[in-house]
């Protein structure tokens, strides 16, 4: 069956694509026809061509996909730039974002220092504050293009133990909203994804009839459809799992 999206000759970076909703949505864009810039930092001791993301992108190609590997830290300064000069010089273009990066918190705020506060605000937050920085001039340029970040419930409500994450994805929708006032004329378009899934960040808070039901391929769907030029959304949240 043909997928319900054409994106042949265009150009998706998505970041966190090493596994689960990342993995998940980088795939189904390549095999859509995206060509995919996949960025996972590496961990030590793996090799350049040892990683998440590096299989990830091994996969795209075999399938018969283009893919291009990064395995840059999102949450250290300046990293973002790089990225962007990456799939620019490989392909000349982006169309489509999927920021995704993200660090999960599991202690409360009296016992997480703060040090490790802003490590998970900068993660969430700044990674995509500044790959939406570094992609902007380009897509202006083009003519219009689509950012989607991955955001979450915690953001909206709080959260026992998620004070720092919450916050950045409290931000990250803010700053969605903002984007899409200001991208609108110029044919960017700024949304989010709030996801229900099973993955490495709440595989521990879901019962095993839950996990099944939601898969983050369930996602992948809707994402490329939020990354779509068919899609007329600009500036809403987006909550999603198990296909619905």
């Amino acid at each position: 069956m043909n997928p319900p999206h054409d994106f042949a000759g265009q150009v998706a970076i998505v970041t966190g694509a090493g596994k689960g909703i990342g993995r998940a949505c980088a795939l189904h864009l390549a095999r859509c026809g995206a060509r995919v810039l996949v960025n996972n930092r590496s961990h030590p001791g793996e090799a350049p061509d040892q990683g998440s993301a590096s299989e990830l992108a091994a996969q795209i190609r075999s399938e018969g996909g283009q893919a291009l590997v990064n395995t840059e830290d999102l949450g250290l300064p300046g990293r973002a730039v790089t990225l962007v000069a990456q799939a620019l010089d490989a392909w000349g273009r982006v169309d489509m974002v999927h920021a995704n990066a993200a660090r999960g918190q599991n202690q409360t705020f009296q016992k997480s220092s703060l040090a490790d506060l802003r490590a998970i605000v900068e993660v969430g937050f700044g990674s995509t504050l500044e790959l939406f920085h570094a992609v902007w001039p380009v897509m202006r340029s083009q003519g219009g293009g689509r950012l989607l970040a991955t955001t979450s419930s915690a953001g909206r409500f709080g959260g026992q133990g998620l004070s720092a994450y919450a916050a950045s994805k409290g931000a990250v929708e803010a700053l969605v909203r903002s984007l899409a006032l200001e991208g609108g004329r110029l044919g960017i378009r700024c949304n989010a994804l709030s996801p229900y899934a099973a993955s490495q960040m709440t595989q521990d808070h879901l019962p095993p009839a839950w996990a099944e039901r939601l898969s983050p391929e369930a996602l992948a769907p809707v994402v490329a459809w939020l990354l779509s030029p068919e899609c007329p959304l600009n500036g809403e949240v987006i909550v999603s799992g198990g296909g619905r």
